[in-house]
């Protein structure tokens, strides 16, 4: 790797790593050009020039984050034999660890900004459409081994509604022990696609 390159490469891990830490403490809106900025002794040109824009430097985060979720995923997927062991850990991975998540909180209130650009809102599409397709490969398992019925595509978007609105109503209200949720959110969602 050329050292110029290389210099990229640690500028775009300095930016990432200080907006994440300032968005964790203050939240999306709070976090200004000008923090980032301040905390990386970058010039906003520099940001510009790797982000184009605050909301690209957070949609990347959301791709890093994303990418995290899966990898920690992969680590522990052989361990459920099943696709219903499947669903009812990845509904565990997502009480446990991401419910509470300084980044949940904070895609929260990006998503939830009413000014979003088209591009912006392509982007999260894409971002979903992975989850979809996520979801759609692990009811997918189910259906070819006969614990499932039902068309993967069209589940694979009510579970992620059913999963995202549960992870933002755990966050707007404190409803009790939230893996308890997850996991009886589960259950009801099995009960009308099992085979």
């Amino acid at each position: 790797m050329n050292k110029k390159l290389q210099q990229s490469l640690e500028t775009r891990r300095r930016i990432t790593e200080a907006a994440k830490e300032l968005i964790f403490k203050k939240g999306y809106k709070a976090t200004s050009i000008e923090d980032i900025v301040k905390a990386t002794g970058s010039s906003k040109g520099n940001i510009y020039y790797h982000f184009k824009s605050k909301e690209g430097l957070f949609l990347y985060l959301i791709e890093e984050w994303d990418a995290d979720w899966e990898y920690r995923w992969k680590e522990k997927e052989h361990l459920y034999p099943t696709a219903t062991d499947k669903l009812y850990a990845m509904a565990d991975q997502m009480a446990l660890e991401d419910v509470d998540h300084p980044m949940a909180k904070a895609m929260d209130e990006f998503v939830g900004g009413d000014n979003l650009s088209e591009e912006v809102r392509v982007k999260l599409a894409d971002i979903f459409a992975n989850h979809f397709a996520f979801n759609k490969d692990l009811l997918e398992q189910g259906i070819a081994s006969g614990e499932f019925q039902g068309d993967a595509e069209a589940l694979s978007v009510l579970l992620e509604s059913l999963m995202v609105g549960l992870s933002q109503m755990t966050r707007l209200v404190k409803l009790g022990e939230v893996r308890r949720l997850y996991r009886a959110s589960i259950t009801v969602f099995l009960k009308g696609i099992s085979s």
